[in-house]
C-alpha cells in the first residue's frame, strides 16, 4: 500500500534491529522501499541489502557532506555498482551550504559529475539541497534531460515551480507534520498530484505524535493522512497515488 521512496536502513542506527525490521514491514502495509547511499561505502551496502528484499530498491551516490571525499575513481565505482538490476536512482546527491562538510566548490563539482553519469545511464537523480538553492537550480537546469525528485522538500513555492516546470518530482517527510511547516504546506495544496512522493527519510524525521523517536517506514501513514488533510483526500488515496508515482518515477513495475 505504502511506498517509501527515501530511508536510510544502511544507517546505524539500525544495526541493532535491521533484519527484523525490514522482514516484518511487508506485514505492514510497505510495499516498495528506495534505499539511497551517501558515499561509495554505504552504496555499497544498500546495494547488498536491495538482494536481500525483494521489496527494497537502491540508489547509488555520494552525499555533499562527502564530496570531499571523492576522487575521480568515484564516478568509476558509482557506476560499476549502478548498472546493478536493483539500483533505480542516482543518489543521495546535491548541495549542502549548512554544515558545509565539504567545499562548496567541491560539492558543485561532484554534484555536476553524478547529475552526468545519471544522464549517461539514463537513471532519475535523487536530491539533497540545503541553503544552496540558487546553486541548486542552476545546476538542475543545466540537465533538462534527466529526471529528478528533490527529496525532504521544505523550500518556498515559487521555487517548487521550477522544480516542477523542469518535470521534476518533489517529496516529504515527517517535517510536514511539525508546526513551521507552512511553506511545505503551501507546496503540497498546489502542486499537482502526479508529481508527489512521500518518504520517511529514516532513521531521521519522525513524524508528529512521534517526533524525536528513531524513524521507520512503519511512520509513513502519519504523512500521509496530514497530506489528505491538506488536499482534502483520503488517506488511502494519497497512499495509492503516491506510491503509483513512486513507481513511475523509479521504473519498477
Amino acid at each position: 500500500m505504502y511506498f517509501d521512496t527515501h530511508a536510510h536502513y544502511d544507517d546505524e542506527a539500525f544495526d541493532i534491529d535491521r533484519r527484523i525490521l525490514l522482514a516484518d514491514l511487508p506485514k505492514n502495509g510497505i510495499d516498495l522501499i528506495v534505499n539511497p547511499g551517501s558515499n561509495i561505502t554505504s552504496s555499497r551496502f544498500c546495494v547488498e541489502l536491495s538482494e536481500k528484499y525483494p521489496f527494497l530498491y537502491a540508489a547509488v551516490g555520494v552525499h555533499p557532506h562527502d564530496a570531499k571525499e571523492m576522487t575521480d575513481e568515484s564516478i568509476n565505482e558509482l557506476q560499476a555498482l549502478a548498472v546493478h538490476k536493483k539500483v533505480v536512482a542516482i543518489g543521495e546527491i546535491g548541495l549542502d551550504y549548512h554544515y558545509d562538510l565539504s567545499p562548496r566548490d567541491v560539492q558543485r563539482k561532484r554534484f555536476r559529475e553524478q547529475l552526468e553519469l545519471a544522464r549517461k545511464l539514463r537513471l532519475p537523480a535523487i536530491i539533497h539541497e540545503r541553503e544552496a538553492c540558487e546553486d541548486c537550480m542552476n545546476i538542475i537546469t543545466s540537465f533538462p534531460d534527466i529526471r529528478g525528485v528533490f527529496h525532504c522538500y521544505s523550500g518556498s513555492w515559487e521555487t517548487a515551480k521550477i522544480i516542477l516546470k523542469q518535470g521534476w518530482y518533489i517529496s516529504f517527510t515527517g517535517a510536514i507534520t511539525f508546526k513551521n511547516a507552512r511553506r511545505s504546506h503551501e507546496v503540497i495544496e498546489n502542486m499537482p498530484l502526479d508529481r508527489l512522493m512521500i518518504e520517511t527519510d529514516s532513521p531521521y524525521l519522525a513524524p508528529v505524535p512521534v517526533r524525536g523517536a528513531r524513524n521507520s517506514s512503519l511512520n509513513l501513514p502519519y504523512i500521509a493522512a496530514k497530506i489528505a488533510e491538506l488536499r482534502g483526500m483520503t488517506v488511502e488515496e494519497i497512499a495509492e497515488l503516491t506510491s503509483s508515482n513512486g513507481r513511475r518515477f523509479f521504473n519498477i513495475v
